[in-house]
């Protein structure tokens, strides 16, 4: 009785995306919703969408010491920051727990006790300084990318509040309006028509037609072939590599950037191909990009569009975020070109899981100890014998090793191997 009523329920309930999804692409009404919103699961794209909570923690952590003096703060004044953190608990454990990374000091205030602060630690403070340097390199880069991220809205301009929104994604620092908008009069400026601070927008004051080529556009230059899409799944998929190529030779590829603007699906899937391609990451949360349908031309079932090109785009649904990915950007679970914030960024990451490693060794080590001293494991001493066979494993090891050697070396000057 209960499932045939929630069976009656779900059949009545409106449906929670029918707001940000109308009719130009109907749904097929027998079709489960979750069909219409991810692809079959593939491990190596998913683990490439993996998201490491403890390294976001960490970063908004890093970010925070980066805007205190001298890169120290108080553990009281970070406790404060918790809850914006979604962390619950005592922020000095968790410093504890990533000694690679913060450096925990004590020092006596003027009332007589400890005031506990926290920094960078060595290594830490050297990567901070790497990402910063990498960013300043990537400034040139940086403006390219956000000048042909307005050459692909229809009026040149674009919504501060909305750009930030995908700003991380592009490379962009907190500071890019102040970084980039001064150093570059003649190709950005801030305007606010309204007055009202959500209303402020960044506008391209001149278009470079040195920008105006898609990175499809691009690689078919490279290649000398005509522009078109890359089918990126395997040859055994023959239906799904038939209808690509039905599409891809319907009609000639139409760039992002052409002042005619043709409202297709071929210009659409070009539009996020090129804005994937912009990304560091070569991939984008679908409902941010939905925040853009208006000023990117896009279709007003985006979902509908990328699961039909399933040889361009993976779509995906971990974590409860609806996700897309450029598929010729990955071989396997890695980027095949990373840009060097990426690089940075990852070793950043590495940095972060070799402190956490290192607190967990040291606590089973200390919990090793107290079941020792309590008498519920016991520590087995050497014997004679055990000496024995560790000498015996040795003398093996060394002969083992000046046999390889013999066999490395008659290889190497051997001329007839």
């Amino acid at each position: 009785m209960a499932t045939k009523l929630a069976a009656v329920l779900r059949r009545q309930l409106p449906n929670p995306f029918s707001g940000c999804l109308s009719d130009p692409y109907p749904s097929p009404p027998m079709i489960p919703r979750r069909l219409l919103w991810s692809m079959k699961k593939e491990p190596a794209l998913e683990a490439s969408l993996s998201r490491n909570r403890r390294w976001i923690v960490n970063n908004q952590i890093k970010n925070f010491l980066l805007r205190s003096p001298g890169h120290t703060a108080t553990v009281r004044s970070l406790q404060k920051k918790l809850k914006s953190f979604d962390l619950q608990g005592r922020a000095i454990n968790w410093l504890r727990k990533y000694p690679c990374c913060f450096d925990v000091l004590y020092s006596p205030d003027g009332g007589g006790e400890e005031e506990i602060f926290f920094t960078f630690s060595k290594r830490m403070a050297f990567l901070v300084e790497e990402e910063e340097a990498a960013m300043a390199a990537s400034e040139p880069a940086m403006a390219q990318r956000l000048a042909k991220l307005l050459m692909l809205c229809r009026d040149r301009r674009l919504n501060v509040v909305k750009l930030n929104e995908l700003k991380r994604g592009f490379g962009f620092p907190d500071d890019y309006l102040l970084r980039l908008v001064p150093k570059l009069p003649e190709t950005f400026r801030v305007v606010n028509r309204t007055g009202r601070r959500n209303s402020m927008e960044i506008e391209l004051v001149r278009w470079d037609p040195d920008l105006a080529t898609s990175a499809v556009e691009a690689a078919a230059i490279e290649r000398g072939t005509e522009p078109r899409f890359v089918c990126s799944l395997p040859d055994t998929w023959i239906k799904t590599r038939k209808k690509f190529d039905e599409f891809n030779e319907a009609t000639p590829y139409v760039s992002p950037y052409s002042a005619d603007n043709p409202e297709t699906d071929k210009r659409a899937v070009g539009v996020i191909h090129e804005i994937l391609s912009l990304s560091l990451w070569k991939k984008a949360s679908i409902f941010k990009l939905e925040h853009f349908k208006k000023e990117l031309g896009l279709p007003e079932k985006l979902n509908l569009l990328l699961l039909r090109h399933p040889c361009i785009f993976y779509v995906s649904n971990r974590y409860n975020i609806y996700t897309v990915v450029l598929r010729e950007a990955y071989k396997g679970s890695e980027l095949i070109e990373k840009d060097p914030l990426v690089v940075v960024k990852q070793k950043l990451g590495e940095l972060m899981q070799e402190g956490l490693h290192e607190y967990n060794q040291r606590r089973h080590l200390a919990n090793l100890e107290k079941k020792r001293k309590k008498g519920e494991i016991s520590i087995r001493t050497k014997t004679e014998e055990d000496d024995e066979n560790e000498e015996e494993a040795l003398r093996l090891d060394s002969v083992e090793k000046r046999e390889e050697r013999k066999r490395f070396y008659k290889v190497l000057f051997d001329e007839n191997p």
